[in-house]
């Protein structure tokens, strides 16, 4: 099967060079797109005491978080479409992007290496949902 438009879903970590490097393996011989899709830490779950600074904090943590995407993305060795930074649930957002922007497979990491884990792990909820197809990509554990 061939993919047109890969969404890969990505963390603030050196982990998420790896599921570019998949997707691009996947994408390149087809010339498919690529988007990538992360979720921005909220820092109201920091420190719900810091009101007047949160707003500061927020805009902080997202100029970091579109710095990795813009590093990812400039690293990547292969054009990325589009980047998405998110707050809230991110399987919420990953269906969405799908439904909205014609995404036909999805790369998700997973550090769970035990069966139990790996089944109720936070994807888990994206491919009993998702309308596309979902590839979960073993990572090292931490």
């Amino acid at each position: 099967m061939s993919y047109t438009h890969i969404l890969v879903a990505v963390a603030v970590t050196p982990e998420s060079r790896q599921l570019l490097a998949k997707a691009v393996s996947i994408a390149r011989p087809v010339n498919a797109r690529i988007s990538l899709i992360t979720l921005a830490s909220d820092p109201e779950i920091y420190n719900q005491f810091a009101a007047p600074m949160l707003e500061d904090l927020r805009e902080v943590m997202q100029e970091e978080t579109q710095d990795f995407l813009n590093t990812l993305s400039r690293d990547a060795g292969y054009p990325i479409e589009q980047t998405f930074i998110t707050y809230g649930e991110l399987n919420e957002h990953i269906l969405d992007v799908c439904r909205k922007h014609a995404v036909d497979l999805v790369i998700y990491g997973n550090h769970n290496r035990s069966f139990f884990s790996r089944a109720s792990c936070s994807a888990k909820s994206v491919i009993s949902t998702s309308q596309v197809d979902v590839l979960l990509v073993p990572l090292a554990g931490e």
